[in-house]
């Protein structure tokens, strides 16, 4: 199908069809002048597409010359009468083809035996698979047609779009006969079996256009979706163009143009990528995005990479795409599906009604007199949850008319009054904002969050462009208001009916990554942003003021948790010295949660589930307690001492055995600890036996539990190598360390606690697994000089394509009498295996760890000493150290 006002035109300079004909005419055999001639016109079409030719012709172009050597093949065959066609079907059917397509072909016989033609159309197939092309091809009679393609939409489909390339029309004419309406797949069932067809492939992909590595042929908004309206349309109405469907009243020129603009950007995606892998390629990899990107002439800034520019086109292109299909398959389904139906109406008000169950504007100027409406429609669908969705001409006019969002509009008090009251509707409100910025309106009302539309970052930590991070934040928000919630996330289904406003929440995070992709620092340019916001749409200074906090502070306690030791009294008093009420710290904490689920699926395990879970709860407790009396070292220690001690008598244990153990540890081990892990880890080492080996004890989040991971605790000798060997032996059984506490009594024995996690981010219960773990650990740990070999696994293909600097940064930690060593590096298999070997050749003794992986870079915190428990300030060993973890960590 053709897209817009185009005509083609050959290009003659490409290939010289009389001067082909000439030299086949002289060749000894076919095959070396065909070849020749594939050769020189792909050569032809790739210099023209670097010189940047109208990608339109280079499609179409090469599927002319296609037509002209294929018949011009066929025509070197014998064929025993006229009783079989050389038929062009699916994409080359259209007349498209890239350097890699599919020549997708249909031998069309009239009869169904076949026996007269079997010879020359092996010989014809053979011939054309010696000149080197890729061909797809079936051989089928009339009757095969009608009978295949009755019994499966997609031949139907692939025959629909069909071209005679030679042989005699009347066969072509004949099959298309065959499959018309009145025969096969009438308009409404194909229409249905397609629609289904695309919900299907869309759900691979999450129903969403925002992936790192995008397919372009099957993502939403790809050359599926331009291709799905074609075909229901030439069902339908019989159409061969686009612009046959403007004619029939169900699309516009100005939707023409998206389709025709979104389609030729696509088609050069797509022939960038087959020339530069020399096959059909349809994925956007990180393999190839950058070489795209700077071949389509895009270049690095200050505020943004070459490759973020030119993603954030291709965003913006299939996400218009995807709004264009869904609105016309909804038409489409309003006349082909549900046209005969009687629909019941129901009036909302003046100016709105439903039909179907569906919302639908009563006068088709009420945009143009009233532009206010847009904002009402999305407030009326927030106030009725029972309306379904918006009729398509209504979605129509809302696109025609959403121009009038300008300067003006935004200032007008009575637009501001609608879309307070949208936020502070008690229905779906995150729902409509979807709807809002699925229709273009959001973007347009709020510009800050319009700059944000299809910005991408180009890492493998935040999969999806800043808008769709938003929406899906704020998806997360009304989550935790369903009763489902409780199960997961226990926490914030707890705090949501507590919190006074909900309004601010959904401002908070529709703003608090606006800032980004345009310098300095997001998180205040967003605080400044929504402060505006809020003056304009007049919410109260004390609001204000928790919302510009919110947004500021909105990666503070995901930090705090994931790098600060929050088993620290002070880190607790620290952070709740900025929080200061138990109301910002509610805010903060479903804000986080729900902002770490929207960024990456893989992110939010038990382990930071528990995290968060325990800062929220000590900081509560601290700002209950009061900020001018923070909790005493001294007292905690005390407090826990009491705690466990009285746990463990209830269990028989006698004070007399457990003194000499707690006295040889020392006061940081009961900071770090709560009395449940004491009583645990006690109880092990009492009943530990055989002191040549170490005690390794393993315990598995209970059953029904959703939060923490599973806890490693290993007691023995204290040798230098201990935390290498710990973590190579880890790599081996495929465990990710998550958290790291390492202590180390008096006399010399060491007390080292891990959360583990397997490579899904899940917590290990099985036990037999527990088990397997539990052996693997002893043996390899039994001799600690015999080094467990660092795994060598490859790394994985996405991680190859970022260039992640490894970057040291040391700074003192004077409450604790350590130092803090903030690693930042590329992930890599046996990373912290290195990062212990390390330690252990430069005397470092490690106290503590927090380990965080974010996509393809790793950001660790450890907390280290020398060997003689002193903090490392010696200026020339933290160079050394730094040198050698930037040497062996960089990739």
């Amino acid at each position: 199908m053709l897209l817009h006002h185009y005509r083609f035109e050959p290009d003659t300079s490409l290939l010289d069809l009389d001067v082909f004909r000439d030299e086949l005419a002289g060749s000894r055999s076919p095959v070396v002048p065909f070849k020749a001639a594939l050769r020189d016109l792909q050569a032809g079409l790739d210099e023209k597409f670097r010189a940047g030719a109208d990608i339109r012709d280079l499609v179409r172009g090469r599927a002319w010359y296609l037509d002209q050597l294929l018949a011009m093949a066929w025509a070197q065959h014998a064929w025993p009468d006229d009783g079989v066609a050389l038929v062009a079907v699916g994409g080359y059917g259209r007349g498209e083809l890239h350097p890699h397509s599919d020549i997708d072909l249909l031998l069309l016989l009239e009869h169904d035996d076949d026996t007269p033609y079997r010879e020359p159309l092996t010989a014809f197939i053979t011939f054309l698979w010696d000149i080197g092309l890729e061909i797809g091809h079936s051989v089928r009679s009339l009757n095969d047609c009608e009978r295949e393609a009755d019994a499966d939409v997609t031949v139907i489909t692939n025959l629909l779009e069909s071209r005679l390339i030679a042989g005699p029309e009347r066969l072509r004419d004949a099959m298309r006969e065959r499959i018309s309406t009145d025969r096969v797949w009438p308009a409404d069932r194909f229409f249905e079996a397609k629609w289904q067809e695309q919900i299907t492939r869309h759900y691979r992909y999450n129903n969403s256009e925002y992936h790192l590595e995008p397919n372009l042929k099957s993502s939403p908004g790809g050359l599926r979706d331009i291709q799905m309206i074609g075909w229901v349309a030439k069902r339908h109405f019989g159409t061969e163009q686009y612009t046959d469907i403007v004619a029939n009243g169900f699309m516009n020129d100005a939707e023409l143009r998206i389709l025709s603009q979104g389609q030729a950007f696509l088609w050069q995606v797509r022939y960038a990528l087959h020339m530069l892998t020399g096959r059909a390629e349809d994925r956007l990899l990180f393999d190839h995005q950058r070489t795209i990107a700077e071949l389509f002439g895009f270049r690095d800034t200050p505020e943004r990479l070459a490759v973020e520019q030119f993603m954030k086109r291709y965003y913006r292109h299939v996400t218009a795409l995807a709004q264009l299909n869904d609105m016309l398959l909804q038409h489409f389904d309003e006349v082909i599906l549900r046209g005969q139906e009687s629909l019941e109406t129901i009036k909302l008000n003046e100016r709105f009604e439903t039909k179907g169950g569906y919302i639908q504007v009563r006068s088709r100027t009420l945009f143009h007199d009233k532009p206010s409406a847009m904002l009402e429609l999305f407030l009326l669908m927030a106030q009725h949850p029972e309306i379904e969705g918006v009729r398509a001409d209504t979605i129509r006019l809302i696109r025609d008319h959403r121009h009038q969002i300008d300067d003006h509009y935004r200032e007008d008090p009575l637009h501001q009054r609608f879309f307070m009251a949208l936020l502070r509707s008690a229905g779906n409100v995150p729902r409509q904002l979807r709807r809002m910025n699925r229709y273009g309106i959001l973007g347009k009302y709020l510009p800050e969050f319009g700059r944000a539309v299809g910005l991408m970052q180009h890492d493998l930590f935040h999969i999806y462009t800043v808008d769709a991070h938003t929406l899906r934040l704020l998806k997360f928000l009304h989550g935790f208001r369903k009763p489902e919630a409780k199960a997961e996330f226990p926490v914030a289904a707890a705090i949501m009916p507590q919190l006074p406003k909900l309004d601010l929440l959904w401002i908070a995070g529709l703003f608090h990554d606006v800032g980004k992709g345009r310098g300095g620092d997001h998180s205040l340019i967003g605080a400044e942003d929504v402060t505006h916001f809020c003056k304009r749409h007049r919410v109260s200074t004390h609001d204000t003021n928790l919302v510009s906090w919110l947004v500021e502070q909105h990666l503070l306690m995901s930090m705090t948790a994931q790098k600060r030791d929050i088993t620290d009294p002070d880190v607790i008093r620290d952070f709740a010295l900025v929080v200061r009420s138990e109301t910002r710290l509610d805010y903060l904490y479903v804000l986080t949660v729900a902002d770490i689920n929207a960024t990456n699926p893989t992110l939010w395990n038990g382990w930071r589930a528990s995290l968060l879970r325990q800062l929220h709860s000590e900081t509560k407790r601290a700002l209950r307690r009061g900020l001018k009396n923070p909790p005493d070292r001294d007292d905690w220690v005390r407090e826990t001492r009491m705690e466990a001690r009285s746990l463990l008598q209830t269990i028989g244990i006698d004070a007399e055995h457990i003194d000499p153990l707690w006295d040889s540890l020392g006061e940081d081990y009961f900071l770090q600890y709560a009395p449940s892990e004491i009583v645990w880890q006690t109880q092990g080492i009492m009943a530990h036996n055989d002191t040549h080996l170490p005690l390794v004890l393993i315990s598995a989040p209970t059953e029904g539990m959703t939060e923490g991971g599973t806890k490693v605790f290993i007691h023995t000798r204290s040798v230098d190598d201990l935390f290498a060997a710990t973590a190579a032996a880890m790599e081996q059984l495929g465990l990710s360390i998550h958290d790291a506490r390492i202590a180390t009594s008096h006399n010399n024995w060491t007390l080292n606690t891990f959360i583990v996690l397997d490579n899904q981010g899940h917590a290990i219960c099985d036990p037999e697994h527990i088990e397997e773990m539990r052996r693997h650990l002893v043996e390899e740990l039994d001799d600690p000089d015999d080094y467990p070999d660092i795994v060598s696994r490859h790394t994985p293909r996405q991680l190859k394509h970022f260039k992640v600097p490894t970057e040291v940064l040391i700074e003192q930690d004077p409450a604790n009498d350590r130092t803090m060593l903030e690693l930042s590096a590329p992930d890599r298999p046996g990373l912290l295996a290195r990062v212990g070997r390390i330690f252990m050749e430069q005397g470092i003794a490690l106290s503590a760890a927090k380990i965080a992986t974010l996509g393809e870079r790793v950001e660790d915190v450890f907390f280290i000493t020398t060997k003689a428990g002193e903090p490392l300030t010696d200026p020339d060993r933290q160079q050394q150290l730094r040198e050698r973890l930037t040497d062996e960590l960089s990739v």
